[in-house]
């Protein structure tokens, strides 16, 4: 890829999208950004990521939901025929995300993550675009595979809705690298977390409750383990996705598992508050621990995660603190 050429991003107001996004600005892409700014979390939190990008000349955004083709599509075309422009690539960003909620409404994480992947995959086709990234999710590992997971770690029994949506967004675009040849990165992120994060995250949720000195609840004896991401860390290798690789999947994490009330203890430290631990039972969706091994995008995409978890959580309560007062009424439960 080329500075100056167009990148599609999907899901660009959430959390990932939205620093991806912003890092394909910097680096002189320009950016046709899509999101359906559902209410899955709270708005206000989508509206203050996409603002910061509507700042940028580079950048253009669309309300459009991926699952719906015929909007796709019309919207696409116009878009590119008024712009005289081809895209270079798509990066799907947008996805229902989380465990538990699946496990409530599995419907609408198969609508997005499954047909809307569909959807995208045939406008590459249709369109002659040959470059696709998919972020998919660590939840594919399940419970019994040993750590850390390679890539090539058996995913066959997914223990949520979510983790079932995401394999079969995988194997779809598996299926159009074989018929059609397009060049797809498979992205598996782990617990991404950081400032202006999704606030049904555990971290998110940490740092709001102890900032306002409410009960932490922790399922489970809090001894799970998590491969915390620093969210300019998977942004930086998402954008490296970008290179050809035929059809690879990749793990980005930070090869670091923290173990959630060590997670905790870093918040009490910054915010200078005790955590008034409240239990609730393990839900059996969640597994115990997750850790990734990072050889292949060491490797292919030449990338590395920088940021600690000590800076990353710092960071997190710097910028909650900074906007503290809208989003201390974000609902965390």
């Amino acid at each position: 890829m080329t500075q100056g050429q167009t990148i599609l991003v999907t899901g660009c107001a959430g959390f990932i999208g939205a620093k991806v996004s912003e890092f394909l600005l910097r680096d002189g892409y320009v950016v046709i950004g899509l999101d359906n700014l559902n209410h899955t979390y709270d708005v206000r939190l989508k509206q203050w990521r996409l603002a910061r990008l509507q700042q940028e000349r580079q950048f253009s955004f669309h309300t459009v939901n991926i699952a719906d083709r015929e909007e796709l599509q019309s919207l696409l075309k116009s878009e590119l025929q008024k712009r005289g422009i081809k895209l270079a690539a798509v990066i799907n960003l947008a996805a229902r995300a989380g465990v538990r909620q699946s496990v409530v409404n599995p419907w609408a994480y198969f609508e997005t993550n499954v047909t809307g992947t569909l959807n995208l995959l045939e406008l590459c086709r249709e369109s002659g675009v040959n470059k696709f990234v998919l972020s998919s999710t660590s939840s594919l590992y399940g419970a019994n595979n040993p750590r850390p997971f390679r890539e090539d770690a058996a995913t066959d029994c997914p223990l949520s809705p979510y983790a079932a949506s995401k394999k079969a967004a995988e194997a779809l675009s598996y299926t159009y690298h074989y018929l059609y040849g397009t060049d797809i990165t498979v992205l598996r992120y782990f617990t991404v977390y950081g400032p202006a994060g999704r606030p049904d995250m555990s971290l998110f949720r940490f740092v709001q409750w102890l900032n306002e000195g409410r009960a932490v609840v922790v399922y489970g004896e809090g001894s799970q383990e998590r491969d915390f991401s620093y969210v300019d860390d998977i942004a930086e290798g998402t954008v490296a996705a970008l290179k050809p690789v035929g059809f690879e999947i990749i793990n980005l994490g930070s090869d670091r598992p923290v173990v959630l009330m060590d997670a905790i203890h870093l918040i009490e430290r910054l915010v200078q508050r005790e955590a008034k631990i409240q239990r609730e039972p393990a839900h059996p969706a969640d597994v115990a621990a997750t850790w990734a091994d990072i050889t292949k995008a060491r490797s292919i995409l030449g990338w590395e995660p920088r940021i600690s978890i000590e800076e990353g959580i710092a960071r997190s309560v710097r910028w909650y603190r900074e906007n503290r007062e809208w989003v201390r009424a974000i609902r965390t439960e």
